[in-house]
């Protein structure tokens, strides 16, 4: 069932992604080469909970810190540890989610360590513009199917492959509702977004093959080729002016 939120609901949420967003900026600063992936989420972490919120992650179904960190070819869920150094040309993808005053703010972005490659580069570039066209098409009267679509086709126009296994989804009071958000489909098909609607677009785009798969710790999710993927993502609100970037810093 789809929630639609109250403008003050929506005001909540906007003040729940402000610290995400604020908390992803601060792991972004971080992500240079020699730096483990545990003193980014520590860093993360610090950070909401200084503004008197809760990392949503943390916990959540049993995951064990509070920014997902998924480097190169580690499409989303990378869990944050110790032993993993960062090196220079290595892509980092970095989703953090804040629960402020009973609502989540979900957002994600991938940074670049040092110089990386021409390449590495291109993904992200095209990742993150997905996202934006995915955002274009999020207006009321448009369908779900209009997001994935349009996000599909600049990825594949560029020659790369977008995730079918993981989608977006729908953010309030809980970390996922409905409905979900495919970043892959058709126009004009699917559930039609109405004014109150909150949902998080997060394209998962790769170098080379969509599938991935699942590690034995039942969260890492790599690509199935090893070649990298990028992965972006804004939590946004349908309005009757279109749509509210809801993690945004200001």
């Amino acid at each position: 069932m789809v929630i639609l939120k109250t403008s003050r609901e929506i005001a909540k949420m906007r003040h729940a992604g402000r610290i995400s967003q604020r908390a992803l900026q601060a792991a972004g600063k971080a992500v240079e080469p020699g730096v483990s992936t545990y003193e980014i989420d520590c860093i993360v972490r610090e950070y909401i909970e200084k503004q008197g919120a809760a990392p949503s992650f943390l916990g959540y179904g049993g995951f064990p810190a509070s920014a997902c960190i998924s480097v190169n070819n580690v499409v989303i869920h990378g869990i944050p540890s110790r032993n993993e150094i960062l090196k220079q040309g290595d892509i980092v993808s970095i989703d953090v989610g804040a629960y402020f005053e009973g609502y989540h703010g979900d957002n994600a972005w991938t940074f670049p360590c040092g110089d990386i490659s021409k390449e590495a580069q291109r993904l992200i570039d095209t990742t993150r513009e997905s996202l934006f066209e995915g955002i274009r098409q999020a207006v009321a009267g448009n369908r779900i199917g209009d997001i994935g679509h349009a996000v599909q086709e600049y990825a594949e126009a560029r020659s790369y492959s977008v995730v079918r296994k993981f989608v977006g989804h729908g953010v309030g009071a809980k970390l996922h509702e409905d409905p979900s958000v495919p970043n892959y489909g058709m126009s004009h098909m699917g559930v039609r977004l109405l004014p109150g609607m909150t949902i998080a677009i997060e394209p998962m785009i790769n170098q080379g093959d969509f599938k991935v798969r699942i590690l034995n710790d039942g969260w890492t999710t790599v690509t199935v080729d090893g070649k990298l993927s990028a992965h972006f993502e804004h939590t946004v609100a349908i309005t009757p002016d279109g749509a509210v970037i809801l993690t945004s810093a200001d």
